[in-house]
């Protein structure tokens, strides 16, 4: 039987060894390095003897007109896997699977290059998303352990996540962190996504993409300290590596940075150790090799559970200090250690004829123990109550995704056609307890501290969760002139099981298949215009408990979107507007403390997204946004709730981001950015009657290089406005980033 076959494969996969390498979670350390020309893709050595169709379709592909797309970039080819010039992409490949112009894509995407990176100086990946449409980046504000991130009003941090196109799921609290001085580019691809990526969040996906070694030598390093006293190191150096023309090419690149050093809340360290090696195999023109590994260690503490009053609203005694620690610091920790091996192999077999294979072994273990706010016990006296807390989870990921792209015409219609088989394994040990009324309160301005507490009776979670998930799909991007249709069609199998992990014995288990589609209509107009339509279904098997520790049923999704995307003719930048309707069933939502959850009916987001990017002169490189959308439970067990929405959840973001470097005259080198984010507010309840006001944050950047070497000042939140990013209940409100200033200098030769 298929199914049986195909999860046989995918339990193989995920039980294989661990992979011994991997990656971590630290800022932007290796983000300033030289510019990298691109060449042109090589000859191929049967070229002689074969047509030259792929030159053509590929010219074809990138500007279908009758008139030449003019040249924005001489010198410089863009690649979906390469660098992005300045703030502008031209190309992606999260849309498709396939190496595809972003004007021709029927559905929105966003790409954040290396570049903005670097200029913007995020300490971890949800602020790298911060001046994107339709992502409400940071969530739950100055928390260290994770990246948390909505895309168009929903969660999708932990189904959403993707590393170089496969998926890097996480459950309970299991989490992955990915560093963003190793990012070449970041992809965010919104609406749903499952018909070619299986399981992923209806809400769409952030790829990010690796840097992979260069064709050109990379010798980098970077340090810098911030007013907490968190100081890092960071490097990156590649090349190719001399070989035997028999041998082929052979090309390396390691990135690495260590972080080490102080947050804005006491007790809290940002500590990170981080390395990433990587090599790249060219026998010929028509074959790539690539083997990416990176291993990683985070050092932290949990974020604090603050009450709204005292945090949002004052409490008798005003507002509860954002340095205060609400743990013990000889008790509470967050450790995550994070390995990852896998691959990239690509095989043109024809002119029109290309096998993909690109596969993942990742490995995380990561310990949460702690005291956690509560609410207050007092407020007269500013005592709060607490609950001890222990989670121990340690999961294993497997991803082999399988691809073969074939282009051929049927008369007048040019075809891209993809066929796909993935195989998906998951496993995570969950070991959870908590107990309520055996810690000690604290007095938020007198603490004590040094009180351990051991953890008492049976664990509230026990279990071993498998889960095997197979998948089929088929594309075709058909081209008639000006037009594009993508027709995209996928099914899953997938197998879920829940033993204990003390006996073994299965306690729950579940089948299911589904099919998901997609279908999406661009036109391309001769000035730069594309109107487009598209209709996407989503299918997503949870993976995880409910609050009464039974096993999730799947999410289901549907989307509808119009929008239209201009690249005007002889500007170096892009403009998008996009509305939709976007359902999504079985959502987890907390059930009575923010730790537990249960899946609810159905919400619904509808909205409004634009987007703007420019490289405006060589000076001058702009980023604007703006979402708009109303978010709403539009079915709910409890029918009070309907109408409702859901918590943690603004539904107005608005943001702007300049920067300009001089490239002549006497302030050659030097350069200033700045930019705006307004977030709306948000609810503090399900009962929608807590507000969580909306916020205005500022943010500075000052560089300026001079021969090889480069000095820089970033400065976010630059007022220090003090706000609550969010609030999941009226205990549990988090506190934003205060002002915080980095100072960082490199040099790289």
């Amino acid at each position: 039987m298929l199914r049986s076959a195909v999860l046989a494969t995918a339990s193989a996969w995920i039980l294989m060894p661990q992979a011994s390498l991997a990656q971590s979670s630290a800022p932007s350390g290796a983000q300033n390095l030289p510019s990298v020309t691109v060449t042109a893709p090589e000859t191929r050595r049967r070229a002689a003897a074969t047509p030259q169709r792929r030159a053509t379709r590929s010219s074809v592909q990138t500007a279908d007109r009758s008139k030449p797309q003019p040249q924005r970039n001489l010198g410089f080819v863009e690649t979906p896997l390469g660098p992005v010039n300045g703030f502008v992409a031209g190309r992606s490949s999260s849309g498709t699977k396939t190496n595809t112009p972003i004007i021709e894509t029927p559905q929105s995407v966003s790409v954040i290059g290396a570049e903005q990176i670097r200029g913007q100086k995020p300490n971890k990946l949800d602020e790298v998303l911060r001046y994107t449409a339709g992502v409400r980046a940071g969530t739950f504000g100055a928390d260290t352990r994770n990246d948390w991130w909505l895309i168009r009003g929903f969660k999708s941090d932990d189904v959403g996540l993707f590393l170089d196109g496969m998926q890097l799921f996480y459950t309970s609290y299991a989490s992955w962190r990915l560093p963003p001085s190793n990012m070449e580019r970041v992809e965010v691809l919104r609406g749903p996504s499952a018909v070619l990526y299986g399981g992923s969040s209806p809400s769409g996906i952030v790829n990010v993409i690796s840097k992979m070694p260069p064709a050109e030598p990379i010798r980098y390093i970077e340090t810098g300290v911030n007013n907490f006293g968190n100081a890092y190191v960071g490097f990156d150096v590649g090349g190719p590596i001399a070989t035997q023309p028999q041998d082929g090419k052979l090309f390396y690149r390691v990135v690495g940075e260590v972080r080490n050093g102080g947050t804005q809340v006491a007790f809290t360290p940002d500590n990170n150790y981080f390395i990433a090696p990587s090599f790249t195999w060219k026998p010929d023109a028509d074959t790539t090799f690539t083997v990416l590994a990176s291993a990683s260690k985070t050092d932290t503490r949990g974020i604090n559970f603050l009450p709204y009053q005292g945090t949002v609203t004052d409490a008798p005694f005003g507002k509860i200090p954002t340095s205060f620690f609400v743990g013990d610091p000889s008790v509470d920790k967050f450790t995550r250690e994070q390995e990852m091996l896998g691959y990239r192999f690509e095989r043109n077999l024809t002119d029109d004829l290309t096998f993909r294979q690109n596969a993942r072994f990742a490995h995380i273990d990561l310990t949460y123990r702690g005291y956690i706010g509560n609410g207050w016990e007092n407020i007269n006296t500013a005592v709060m109550g607490r609950y001890n807390w222990y989670a121990k989870d340690t999961a294993n990921q497997a991803n082999l995704d399988n691809q073969l792209e074939y282009r051929f015409n049927t008369g007048p219609v040019r075809h891209t056609m993809l066929f796909g088989v993935d195989l998906r394994g998951y496993q995570i040990d969950d070991y959870q307890n908590f107990n309520f009324g055996t810690v000690p309160s604290i007095n938020v301005f007198n603490p004590v501290y040094g009180l351990d507490i051991p953890l008492t009776g049976a664990p509230f979670r026990n279990f071993l969760i498998t889960q095997k998930q197979a998948g089929t799909y088929l594309q075709d991007q058909m081209k008639l002139g000006n037009f594009t249709l993508v027709v995209s069609g996928r099914n899953d199998w997938v197998e879920t099981t829940q033993a204990g992990r003390d006996t073994g014995a299965t306690v729950a288990s579940r089948d299911d298949s589904k099919f998901s589609g997609r279908a999406g209509l661009i036109y391309n107009f001769e000035n730069g215009i594309a109107p487009y339509v598209s209709y996407a279904t989503s299918y997503n098997p949870v993976i995880g408990l409910n609050a009464s520790n039974q096993l999730f049923l799947p999410e289901t999704g549907q989307q509808a979107e119009i929008g239209v995307k201009v690249a005007p003719r002889g500007f170096d930048g892009y403009f998008t507007a996009s509305v939709f309707d976007l359902k999504r069933q079985n959502v987890a939502t907390t059930a009575g403390t923010p730790i537990l959850l249960n899946q609810t009916g159905e919400v619904t987001s509808r909205g409004i997204e634009l987007e703007a990017v420019a490289n405006a002169t060589k000076e001058l490189k702009l980023i604007g946004a703006f979402t708009a959308y109303h978010l709403f439970n539009s079915r709910d067990l409890d029918p009070s709730l309907v109408g409702k929405t859901p918590t943690n959840t603004p539904q107005l973001l608005v943001s702007a981001w300049a920067d300009y470097t001089f490239k002549i005259g006497p302030l050659e080198g030097f350069g200033f950015g700045g930019g705006v984010r307004y977030v709306g507010s948000s609810w503090a309840d399900p009962a929608n009657t807590l507000e969580v006001p909306a916020v205005v944050l500022g943010d500075l950047a000052l560089h300026y290089e001079w021969q090889n070497w480069r000095t820089a000042i970033n400065v976010i939140n630059v007022t220090d406005k003090i706000y609550v990013a969010s609030c999941s209940f009226p205990t549990s409100c988090f506190y934003g980033d205060r002002r915080r200033v980095t100072a960082s200098v490199s040099y790289k030769w």
